[in-house]
């Protein structure tokens, strides 16, 4: 089936993008300096190839480069790989000319060009080339299955249904089997009961058993496992539980006793959540030395001198596991008694002229990488609420409280997507805190750097909803 196969097509394009990446890279610089070995000696030189990789690979996945491979169209994968080229060229420019300089690293601004130019040419022909072998294998790869369900039910009757409206997951339902003719709505679908199931897949050559049958028949299970164990046949179980979750799910193994997690949660693995932190900290240090530390005694003067009261606004906000924390803002509000159970609106009276800019901009948030620094906040992650709200809406909101399996960020997936601001409905809540969750189950380092690289995006265009 294309599922079993996307994950080493995947991989090979990745490794062979890198591969063409640093052949041109270095094929250009072997021929600008004429040297065969200094390239490798060249200290300085050798930090421009790391910064040339990371890039690219930030890129690919910003814009999905290596998604669906097998499935993408012609069309659609050109499309995604100019994206990817167009963004991987401008990040270079960016980093490489303006912030770092070509100097720093014995470069031209020639060897840029040249570089560059032969790794478009060669990613777009090897694409091609990847192309073609694709369409004429697209049958080989997609490796259809034939299978039978045994017990039709609910859950048989959508598993079929799930195969027969998704033919690129690579299985064909021959037919069922249950102890039971008459509960079998497709009369031309039933091969027979349990007890002939074995049989059948032996004489048909059928490639695996799905056993939805429900758990009050476990001795029927046992038989056909056992059974499809010693004619080596695959044989895959349904759970009735899969009804309770409405997408993937973890299972693990607790000695022969399987556990059934109901969401992924990739922060809670050790290593992650140290990755996590340490990005924290540095890029939190980044932007206090380099940026708060001369734009804050700017900002503090002119909120001052607009109106009478603090330049920092402390707000009790709900954290992770629901602990309270003091979050940091700078002070866009002239001071009032509702600021802590009010939420700002569109033209809201108590927004000072220098705050509608900082909240415009989201400036009012840097105090917050202080936050980030104690560990009561991440970079990324769920928008803290007022302790009003989190009361307010986990009432109304069953997945509400999930969000604080998480620290709160400074930015996240609900703000990329315009998940901000004032909530005047249930489901706009609703949006928002589903976007938290799926960032709470998908989470990765490259997402992280996603986010931030799409929050810099859309501070610089502007977003309606911050006001």
């Amino acid at each position: 089936m294309i599922n079993r196969h996307t994950a080493f097509f995947k991989a090979l394009n990745l490794a062979i993008d890198y591969l063409i990446l640093n052949i041109s890279m270095i094929s250009v610089y072997l021929i600008e300096e004429r040297y065969t070995i200094y390239w490798n000696t060249n200290r300085k030189y050798l930090p421009i190839v790391l910064v040339f990789n990371l890039i690219w690979l930030l890129s690919a996945n910003i814009s999905g480069l290596y998604e669906q491979v097998l499935n993408k169209d012609s069309i659609k994968t050109y499309r995604v790989v100019i994206r990817t080229y167009i963004l991987f060229v401008s990040l270079i420019c960016f980093t490489i000319l303006i912030l770092i300089g070509t100097e720093a690293y014995f470069i031209t601004r020639q060897y840029l060009f040249y570089s560059l130019a032969l790794f478009g040419f060669l990613l777009g022909l090897w694409k091609l080339i990847f192309l073609t072998i694709r369409r004429g294998e697209r049958t080989t790869l997609m490796d259809t299955r034939e299978v039978i369900i045994v017990g039709w039910g609910r859950i048989g009757s959508d598993l079929y249904n799930f195969f027969d409206e998704n033919p690129d997951q690579g299985y064909k339902v021959i037919g069922f089997f249950d102890d039971n003719p008459q509960v079998v709505s497709n009369g031309h679908m039933y091969l027979g009961d349990t007890a002939n199931c074995i049989d059948y897949v032996l004489t048909n050559k059928v490639d695996e058993i799905f056993c939805t049958l429900p758990v009050s028949d476990s001795k029927k299970i046992q038989r056909l496992m056992v059974d499809a164990d010693k004619n080596l046949i695959r044989f895959k179980y349904v759970p009735e539980y899969f009804d309770y979750a409405k997408k993937p799910t973890v299972v693990q193994s607790f000695g022969h006793i399987p556990v059934i997690s109901v969401r992924t949660e990739p922060l809670e693995n050790l290593l992650n959540r140290s990755i996590k932190r340490g990005f924290d900290i540095a890029f939190s240090l980044f932007i206090i030395i380099f940026v708060f530390s001369w734009l804050f005694p700017i900002l503090a003067l002119l909120i001052k001198l607009e109106s009478k009261g603090p330049v920092f606004f402390m707000q009790l906000r709900s954290g992770r596991d629901n602990n309270p924390f003091n979050c940091y803002k700078l002070r866009t509000m002239y001071v009032n008694n509702d600021a802590d159970h009010k939420q700002a609106t569109r033209d809201d009276r108590r927004i000072t002229r220098i705050g509608a800019f900082l909240r415009r901009t989201s400036l009012d948030e840097l105090p917050q990488f202080f936050n980030v620094l104690r560990g009561n906040m991440s970079v990324v992650g769920p928008r803290p609420h007022m302790l009003k709200h989190t009361t307010q809406y986990s009432a109304l909101i069953d997945q509400f409280m999930v969000r604080h399996f998480l620290k709160p960020g400074i930015t996240g997936w609900a703000q990329i997507h315009g998940l901000r601001g004032e909530t005047r409905t249930v489901e706009a809540m609703l949006d928002r805190v589903e976007a938290d969750v799926w960032y709470l189950e998908n989470w990765s380092f490259l997402l992280d750097l996603k986010i931030i690289f799409l929050t810099l995006r859309n501070t610089i265009k502007g977003d309606s909803n911050a006001f």
